[in-house]
C-alpha cells in the first residue's frame, strides 16, 4: 500500500473554469513515512480566472506563475515523479496508490480533469483517503475516551491537536501536503493501539 498525499492550489473552485496552478505532494508507505516529495508552480489555462480570493489563501498572483511550465509538462512530471519513487516503469501499474488529502476530493477532480483534459491516462487508483472524513470519526472515538477534540476539522486544527503545526508563515502545497500526512500517521497511530472490548 503506497500514500500519495497531495495538496493542489487552485485560482477558484469551479472546476472547468479555474485551474490549479501548485501542485505539492508527498508519497507515503505504508507506516506514513515519506519516501518522496514533489512541488511544482503550474501556468493556468485560464490566467483570467485567478480569483481574489483564491490569492489571498495561497499568494501566488499571475505575475509568481510566468515562468511555471504548462499543466501537461507538470502532469507528465508529476505521474513520472512517482513511478520513479515507486521504481516503475511507464506500463506498471499504479493502481495501488492511494490519493489522500484534506478535502481531498476537490484536488483529485481537479487533477483527474487536468489528466482527461491533456489526453493523459489516469493512472492512479479510484480510492481515496480524506483527513475532514477520517476526523469525524477519530474526534468521536476520542472523545469516547475522554479526550479533548477541537471544535473544527481544519488542517491547522487536526495538525494542533497532535501538536504540529506548518514550519513558517509562507504558505505552500507541499507543505500543507507534508501536515496532513503526519496528521493521517498520528492517526494510525491511535488506530494501532487501539482495543475493543469484546
Amino acid at each position: 500500500m503506497k500514500y500519495l498525499v497531495l495538496d493542489l492550489e487552485l485560482t477558484g473552485p469551479d472546476l472547468g473554469y479555474h485551474d490549479m496552478i501548485q501542485i505539492g505532494a508527498v508519497l507515503c508507505d505504508a507506516q506514513w513515512n515519506e519516501q518522496s516529495h514533489f512541488l511544482s508552480n503550474v501556468y493556468p489555462e485560464n490566467p483570467e480566472a485567478i480569483s481574489q480570493r483564491s490569492e489571498e489563501i495561497h499568494g501566488l498572483s499571475i505575475y509568481d506563475l510566468e515562468d511555471a511550465p504548462a499543466r501537461y509538462e507538470v502532469l507528465e512530471s508529476f505521474e513520472q515523479w512517482v513511478r520513479q519513487t515507486l521504481g516503475r516503469n511507464e506500463y506498471a501499474s499504479l493502481k495501488d496508490v492511494i490519493l489522500c488529502g484534506q478535502g481531498v476530493l476537490t484536488d483529485v477532480n481537479f487533477l483527474k480533469w487536468a489528466f482527461e483534459e491533456e489526453n493523459i491516462d489516469w493512472p492512479f487508483s479510484y480510492k481515496i483517503l480524506d483527513l475532514m472524513s477520517l476526523s469525524l470519526l477519530m474526534y468521536k472515538v476520542l472523545k469516547n475516551n475522554g479526550k479533548k477534540v477541537p471544535k473544527s476539522h481544519s488542517l491547522d486544527a487536526v495538525a494542533a491537536m497532535f501538536g504540529l503545526s506548518r514550519d513558517g508563515e509562507e504558505h505552500n502545497a507541499l507543505e500543507d501536503a507534508r501536515l496532513t500526512a503526519a496528521c493521517f500517521k498520528a492517526y494510525w497511530e491511535i488506530a494501532d493501539n487501539l482495543k475493543l472490548e469484546e
